[in-house]
């Protein structure tokens, strides 16, 4: 079943020096997190926060320990996600919701409410410690997930993110090319800045072979992909 899951609330002063949560031992990384200062601007706060102890060496484990102390980190309102060992957090935004809604319905109308579809759930994929958290995908019909829960990237039809301007650099640039190197069929990305979607697809390598950039309005064809449907557009809005 589709499920969306929003962003932990943050329950500690780990950004400010007092430690969010003694018992995470394994743990280093830089944080950046963007709070509202005052009417139409932000302040930028980052910090580093150390664990008493080294981050094992085994990388899936280490994700596992930067989500536990994230859950804790992340204030009510903020997604954050780990991109190449660092800890990235954004506002979620009611407009870029709205998008994420739209595509949520359609694939829901097409494979059916029963299909497994996750909004801001994690996903592990190649690469150095990288745990993101998708806005939106779509995992094939009968696949399963691992003993932790968790979805296999190898069985990711479909990556859709709406960025915001905190994300940008990594969801056109690192997030991107894990997404190609897990071999993700399609990913989608829907700028409401510029009012665009770039539509990836044919994942080789770190890259994918094709690239399109359509006007928000205009119609998604995937239908020569795993996905084959139409995703209309014309209720994405703009920032």
């Amino acid at each position: 079943m589709a499920g969306c899951r929003g962003g932990s609330r943050w329950t500690g002063d780990a950004l400010f020096g007092a430690p969010a949560c003694p018992s995470h031992r394994a743990y280093r990384c830089t944080a950046r997190l963007l709070i509202p200062a005052a009417a139409g601007r932000s302040a930028t706060v980052t910090t580093t926060l150390t664990g008493r102890t080294e981050m094992a060496d085994n990388d899936e484990q280490s994700l596992d320990d930067m989500f536990r102390l994230l859950y804790e980190i992340v204030p009510e309102g903020y997604k954050g996600e780990i991109v190449g060992g660092a800890i990235h957090m954004s506002p979620q935004r009611r407009k870029h919701w709205a998008g994420i809604r739209v595509v949520l319905r359609q694939l829901e109308d097409h494979f059916g409410p029963d299909s497994s579809i996750e909004c801001d759930v994690r996903l592990d994929l190649p690469g150095y410690r990288n745990g993101f958290v998708p806005d939106l995908y779509k995992v094939a019909d009968g696949a399963e997930p691992d003993v932790k829960d968790n979805w296999h990237y190898q069985d990711v039809e479909f990556v859709f993110e709406v960025i915001s301007r905190e994300t940008a650099d990594s969801d056109y640039g690192r997030k991107k090319a894990a997404y190609a190197s897990g071999g993700i069929p399609v990913y989608v990305i829907a700028d409401p800045y510029t009012g665009l979607c770039h539509v990836y697809t044919s994942p080789q390598g770190s890259e994918y072979r094709n690239a399109v950039a359509l006007k928000f309005g205009d119609p998604i064809d995937l239908t020569g992909t795993v996905l084959g449907l139409t995703l209309a557009t014309d209720r994405f809005r703009r920032e």
